[in-house]
């Protein structure tokens, strides 16, 4: 079986890393399990998109199942491990939450081009919010298990050998905002498959929806597909 590899850059150095972030922290808890493996970008400066498709390359000769994690992300998850061996067999990628629909001008996966949140319909997945657990509340988005075609990039998670055969790969215009609906729309372009699977994690942030650097990325976005 191919090991889980998490894939994480972080603004903390290794050595704080354990200590003092979300996913560092929950991870101990897990150190009973047979050992995940982490490739932490620490003290990084650079794109997501830049650092995932390094940790890609780097499975071309070490293939695993990649989980493409955000730093700020708890696990609370006793089964995690299993339930991420059990997504990787329905879906070419899986994440937490998405959307079974997308539009064009869509500025997020949960929001329609009016950016208000879509209709309850067509949301999937469940996500906790806070600082750790107990969390301060739950997103019951709708049902897991969904094919999406929208995913949330808090987590995302593909066999290596899958986006090896199929080239595909994060665009690195799209440092950290639209990252991860771009890469779903590569996804479709493909056509392979994703949807959402039952994870339990907390998020400590709400992002940055809005802000310049947002807009920016968005604009090139819509610049890229025509839209």
């Amino acid at each position: 079986m191919k090991p889980i590899r998490l894939v994480c850059g972080t603004r903390h150095s290794d050595a704080t890393f354990a200590a003092q972030s979300a996913l560092g922290r929950s991870l101990k808890l897990y150190d009973h399990q047979p050992p995940q493996q982490l490739v932490l970008f620490d003290n990084n400066s650079k794109g997501l998109s830049t650092i995932y498709n390094r940790a890609i390359e780097h499975a071309r000769e070490n293939p695993a199942i990649l989980v493409f994690i955000h730093d700020d992300i708890s696990i609370c998850d006793f089964f995690w491990a299993d339930r991420i061996v059990e997504a990787v067999k329905h879906f070419d990628v899986v994440g937490l939450a998405g959307n079974t629909r997308r539009m064009p001008r869509q500025p997020s996966w949960a929001f329609t081009p009016e950016m208000q949140w879509d209709r309850r319909e067509f949301l999937s997945g469940v996500v906790g919010h806070g600082k750790g657990f107990p969390c301060d509340v739950v997103s019951r988005f709708g049902p897991s298990g969904q094919a999406c075609k929208l995913l949330d990039g808090l987590m995302l998670v593909a066999d290596s050998e899958r986006l090896i055969e199929s080239g595909l790969r994060f665009d690195e215009q799209f440092d950290f905002h639209f990252y991860d609906l771009d890469f779903c729309r590569q996804v479709e372009l493909k056509g392979l498959t994703m949807g959402t699977w039952p994870i339990s994690v907390v998020h400590e942030s709400g992002g940055a929806f809005g802000s310049p650097s947002w807009r920016a990325a968005y604009e090139r976005y819509l610049r890229k597909y025509g839209e």
